[in-house]
């Protein structure tokens, strides 16, 4: 365990930059997706907060959740999504696309959050921060690693293609990229959980409070 949290520190000391790239990248996606919602016009912010309400009254309306229903759902999402990312670093050229992803994953993020906190004020602070904060504290470091282990692949392919010099072997690069991206898999399935029992608990529990 001491070797594994040795090696782990290295790794991030040594592509700190890109780290910091791609944790830039999430945040302007954030604060990009946070700008959006003031831009919007008053019908279009009036026709979206409809929707909003249609989903709270649907949310007190239902009796029975199925929580294993959202969880496999919630779940599926972020194994598409990632996989989507370990592909894009395999295919090498799918490395802006990779940017991309981060960049709507941020923009997704801070859209959330601006645009209720915009319309339900002190009281949409309180809801973002316990409705979409909890689960993403877990997705957030998720995307960021896989996406920078992605990027890392995908530049090491690339060097393994242009070098005239001998390179280092792509297979073992290869087994360890797949068995990250299986454990931050699994990983998903943990945020997926928060998200259905802390994140969507927490939430039925403010727009009762806030209905009834």
């Amino acid at each position: 365990m001491q070797e594994f949290k040795l090696r782990f520190a290295n790794h991030i000391q040594s592509h700190a930059i890109i780290y910091l790239f791609m944790c830039i990248l999430l945040l302007t996606g954030i604060i990009f997706g946070a700008v959006l919602v003031n831009s919007m016009n008053f019908i279009q912010k009036q026709d979206l907060f409809f929707y909003l309400e249609r989903f709270f009254n649907h949310t007190l309306d239902e009796q029975d959740v199925d929580r294993f229903t959202v969880w496999k759902d919630s779940f599926y999402f972020h194994l598409k999504y990632l996989l989507l990312l370990s592909v894009l670093g395999l295919s090498v050229i799918g490395l802006p696309i990779i940017w991309i992803l981060l960049f709507i994953k941020g923009l997704v993020i801070g859209f959330s959050v601006g645009f209720i906190v915009n319309q339900l004020g002190s009281e949409g602070l309180l809801f973002a921060s316990l409705t979409i904060a909890p689960h993403n504290l877990i997705v957030i470091p998720i995307y960021i690693f896989a996406g920078t282990m992605a990027m890392l692949f995908a530049l090491f392919s690339l060097r393994k293609i242009f070098s005239r010099r001998n390179v280092d072997s792509l297979w073992q690069p290869f087994v360890n990229y797949i068995i990250i991206f299986s454990m931050l898999i699994l990983l998903s399935g943990g945020a997926a959980l928060a998200e259905v029992y802390i994140s969507g608990g927490l939430m039925e529990m403010l727009i009762k409070s806030f209905y009834l």
